[in-house]
């Protein structure tokens, strides 16, 4: 274990973080909140402060690099960068608990947009800012960024820190160089982003609202800065913004192949057909459903397409409390949670891929065991999927149930969860959606839980944004031998 190095990783990562706090110092200014003023200041301190002692008095040694490094510097940079950035929602009195803001700040990193907030507006317009911009630097990845921007590192160390934070069952590189490939992301991330802010400008969006919504849907991450969610807002913002959830939904490699104008490889993917597939066939099946409570078919389309793209690119937004629609439409919502989007998007859940992967696999087995002597192999995209990609699906699959059943028995023990509740309140978190069913609904929040809960879901948070290895090998002793 090259502990050096990964220290500097961790330190340099939380100067980003206290560069990145800044503009919330500036807005609390601004807005003459003095208590949030004080905490941004108090919290860029300290981060500050140990960022240099990591990054920078802990010299680091160059050698070997190994994916377990590669996990471990995920793990712990994504614990540090939660840990550090409840700081300051602590100490302005915003959030006082830390452990609720704790589990604010891994909901926001993570992307997932559950909440422990009753009254969310009352919150200063800071600490509202630097809430939804944490969605936006967790949705492309703190690590990606840091490799986008920072110094050159081997490819090696580069390629094990980027897949170990990408999310997919393979990590695919745009152009030959590693780093290079993270700064085109980014860039379209970015150009991504401010298309939004304009759009919902022109749409008559407050300029503060345009932002910090664009940064939960860039992230697709869901916390809004009203009570309603998206209620409030007009059609027009709310339809650019269900375009906006699906396309940060698909996978980037999918823009980049359209800027350099290979549509042909765009129109091969299956990932991208099974994704609008998907999407189409969901919101078809729930307007039908829920014509019957808008007698309108446009309202009817409407409000089904934007949950559709909600909660299957994992954002979490909601116009209306989709928990009192009926049972076949609360139920494919469910199932969206689990499918999730597309890999090498900025959205959680399984992914559409491992989902067919895992169909594909199925089908094998069952041929396999009628043909016994046959080879059947594994095609996606009219190209053979490796095998250690098929046994890599087929493990993580195991393992993510497995992790899901755990902590439903764990979240069952506390008073205040139903089992509708628990089962929901656990595929929510651990597939980084947001608001769930029943207890856990668009209009509820988590603050009843106790503190153990919440640090349970907390970890379930993380354990779905990283796809649950760099958390896990937090626990295995032998990671940690050099």
């Amino acid at each position: 274990m090259n502990y050096r190095f990964i220290s500097n990783i961790i330190g340099r990562i939380l100067l980003i973080e206290a560069a990145f706090m800044l503009p919330a110092m500036i807005i609390a200014l601004y807005c003459h909140e003095r208590a949030s003023f004080y905490a941004f200041a108090v919290s860029i301190a300290v981060i500050i402060a140990v960022g240099i002692v990591l990054g920078f008095v802990v010299k680091p040694v160059r050698g070997d690099f190994y994916q377990r490094d590669g996990l471990v510097s995920v793990g712990l940079a994504w614990i540090a960068v939660s840990a550090f950035g409840a700081i300051p929602m602590c100490i302005s009195g915003a959030i006082p608990s830390y452990i609720d803001s704790f589990f604010e700040t891994v909901s926001g990193f993570t992307t997932t947009g559950s909440t422990i907030l009753q009254d969310i507006e009352v919150l200063p317009r800071s600490v509202l800012y630097w809430r939804s911009f944490t969605h936006w630097l967790g949705g492309m990845g703190v690590l990606v960024f840091l490799l986008a921007i920072g110094p050159r590192n081997t490819e090696g160390e580069s390629m094990h820190a980027l897949r170990a934070e990408s999310p997919g069952p393979d990590v695919g590189k745009l152009v030959p160089r590693i780093q290079q490939s993270a700064s085109i992301q980014y860039k379209i991330y970015i150009v991504m982003t401010l298309i939004q802010i304009v759009l919902l400008l022109l749409g008559g969006m407050p300029a503060f609202d345009a932002v910090t919504i664009t940064f939960g849907t860039a992230g697709t991450g869901g916390f809004a800065i009203l009570n309603d969610s998206m209620a409030s807002y007009s059609t027009y913002c709310q339809a650019v913004t269900t375009i906006f959830m699906i396309a940060f939904g698909v996978n980037f490699s999918i823009f980049y192949l359209l800027l350099i104008r290979d549509f042909k490889s765009v129109f091969r993917n299956e990932e991208l057909r099974a994704y609008l597939g998907i999407i189409t066939a969901a919101v078809v099946a729930i307007a039908i459903d829920i014509f019957p409570m808008y007698g309108s078919i446009f309202q009817a389309v409407h409000h089904s397409a934007f949950q559709v793209a909600s909660i299957i690119s994992t954002t979490g937004y909601a116009t209306v409390n989709f928990d009192v629609w009926p049972q076949f439409s609360r139920m494919i919502l469910f199932v969206l949670m689990f499918i999730g989007a597309m890999a090498g998007s900025t959205g959680g859940g399984l992914k559409v891929v491992r989902v067919s992967l895992i169909m594909k696999i199925i089908k094998r087995s069952i041929a396999t065991a009628l043909h016994p002597n046959s080879v059947k192999l594994i095609h996606m995209d009219d190209e053979q999927v490796d095998e250690d990609v098929v046994n890599g699906v087929r493990d993580y699959f195991m393992l993510y149930m497995i992790l899901f059943g755990a902590s439903i028995l764990i979240l069952a023990l506390d008073p205040f969860v139903d089992f509708e509740s628990a089962l929901s309140g656990v595929a929510t978190c651990f597939n980084n959606v947001g608001p769930g069913l029943g207890l856990f609904g668009p209009i509820c929040n988590f603050s009843e839980l106790t503190d153990f809960s919440k640090i349970i879901l907390s970890i379930d948070m993380l354990l779905g944004r990283l796809e649950l290895y760099p958390i896990l090998i937090l626990f295995v002793p032998s990671a940690w031998k050099k």
